[in-house]
């Protein structure tokens, strides 16, 4: 991709329905697949695409994204000219500079963008699952002459949950809906917005609300003020992992459906990370380990059923889990049942725990603590 491009990464959201796992990272930070964070999508996908200059917004509990990103070169993202660059929350003369809304994000942040000149602005969320290569986007935006273009996919779940739109025969965007009870078009929206960056200055200069996001305020407006805003239809995989639910589809996603996301094809659009020290996992007694994703690590003495684990986790003998995420640091003790649950790092599951559930339930130290009260009473 040409120099004339600049990435804007949104990673600042609290990620509230994500509850407790997001209570103390950033939501892109959240881990997945066993070795991976969400962020290792939209990184990897800059990478592969050749987009060298990215402004990732930060706000929400920072830290340890900005840890587990550093300077960028496990994606290949530590370049002299562009690279990372982490733009935060600050206060001006003007006053403090708290993002209110996505776009009101990328409006406090356009002294960064006018300081590279790019042509095109690639506006990209950081907590989407999904494997692209950005270039045919941007052909596309160019091919069109389009001021806008926004990537659009067809959602296997609910488009209320969505910016929803309608297009002409050209691809033109004719309606836009953010989130509609009765949507009245087909396509969604992938929160992937290309913007000519005379375009997106211009608009994001108007007297606007502070409380701005693209889906519900920019896009609306510039479609009443005749924007040439364009759909680019996405046919790969794509989920919004919003909810503890479409996290947990997600993932299993890797076990039942490995031909989505192909993170075995080490050729084509490759999903990098940051790489851990950890020693190989050890299998070391004859209990079954069926259909289950296991990351460098993990020591096995238990059962292990359709089931993901990160770095470092341990079960110990006669402990049996099914249909569980355990992350890293996890402890399942001797005699313990797990099933349909969703344990956060570095928690220890005491001997003789019995936990399953119909619904995916996330379990932390304090949970277990609480659980361990109510069953004193």
């Amino acid at each position: 991709m040409e120099n004339n491009v600049l990435a804007m990464v949104l990673v600042g959201g609290r990620g509230t329905r994500l509850n407790p796992i997001t209570k103390r990272m950033a939501k892109p930070a959240v881990s997945f697949g066993g070795k991976y964070r969400l962020i290792d999508f939209v990184l990897s996908n800059l990478t592969n695409s050749f987009i060298r200059t990215v402004g990732i917004i930060t706000q929400y509990e920072p830290h340890s994204l900005m840890h587990y990103i550093e300077h960028g070169a496990s994606w290949d993202l530590d370049v002299t000219d562009g690279g990372i660059q982490f733009l935060t929350p600050y206060t001006s003369f003007e006053g403090e500079r708290w993002q209110k809304g996505t776009a009101h994000a990328i409006r406090q942040h356009m002294h960064f963008v006018n300081q590279h000149n790019p042509d095109y602005v690639l506006i990209l969320s950081g907590d989407h699952v999904y494997k692209m290569d950005y270039t045919p986007l941007i052909e596309a935006h160019k091919a069109s002459n389009a001021e806008i273009t926004i990537a659009t996919f067809n959602p296997h779940d609910s488009l209320s949950r969505y910016g929803v739109l309608s297009i002409d025969a050209n691809n033109r965007i004719t309606d836009f809906e953010e989130k509609p009870d009765n949507p009245r078009g087909n396509l969604a929206s992938m929160g992937i917005y290309v913007f000519n960056r005379k375009v997106l200055e211009t608009i994001l200069a108007q007297e606007i609300p502070e409380g701005l996001d693209f889906g519900k305020d920019i896009i609306p407006m510039a479609l009443k003020q005749n924007h040439l805003i364009k759909a680019y239809l996405f046919e790969g995989y794509f989920r919004d992992v919003g909810t503890v639910e479409s996290l947990f589809e997600a993932n299993m996603d890797l076990i039942n459906h490995p031909e989505y996301l192909k993170l075995n094809d080490y050729k084509y659009l490759p999903l990098y990370t940051r790489s851990s020290d950890y020693p190989p996992h050890h299998v070391m007694l004859d209990e079954p380990i069926i259909d289950s994703l296991i990351s460098d690590g993990c020591l096995i003495q238990g059962r292990v059923e359709h089931s993901i684990l990160s770095n470092n986790v341990a079960i110990r003998e006669d402990s049996s889990i099914k249909n569980c995420l355990l992350y890293s640091g996890v402890i399942v003790n001797e005699n313990c049942t797990l099933e349909n649950v969703i344990v956060l790092e570095d928690t220890v599951i005491p001997p003789n725990t019995q936990i399953a559930f119909d619904e995916v339930t996330v379990i932390d130290n304090d949970i277990l603590w609480a659980l361990g009260d109510e069953n004193n009473e």
